[in-house]
């Protein structure tokens, strides 16, 4: 069963895509910051991160740099950004961060399940 981590500090949306990810029989952890993201991959792999932009400490696009710079397959993890100001980055901004895809909020479910899919197969 591939894990997912979601990093998203609102726990409404993270709480859906959660149980959303649970029904397709992924395996779920969580993280409300970057901060905590880059904790739980000193300890854990995962099959794709669920990366949202804006959280507080350590937002997204800072934390999937860090990501990319780490020194072993984890730097390799397929990251998919959540944004409700998609409209404020360029898909050359996220490519920078290293970021793989993202997906706009409010976010199409379908869609999600259906990329985590792909990523992680």
């Amino acid at each position: 069963m591939p894990k997912v981590l979601i990093a998203e500090d609102s726990s409404v949306i993270q709480n859906i895509a959660r149980k959303v990810l649970e029904f397709q029989n992924f395996e779920i952890a969580t993280a409300k910051n970057g901060k905590e993201v880059l904790q739980k991959l000193e300890k854990e792999t995962f099959a794709v991160i669920l990366m949202d932009i804006n959280m507080p400490q350590m937002d997204g696009m800072e934390c999937s740099r860090q990501i990319r710079a780490l020194p072993d397959e984890k730097a390799q993890i397929p990251i998919i950004a959540i944004t409700g100001n998609a409209k404020n980055y360029s898909e050359e901004d996220f490519q920078a961060a290293g970021i793989n895809h993202y997906l706009p909020k409010p976010i199409d479910f379908d869609a999600l399940v259906e990329l985590v899919k792909q990523l992680s197969a």
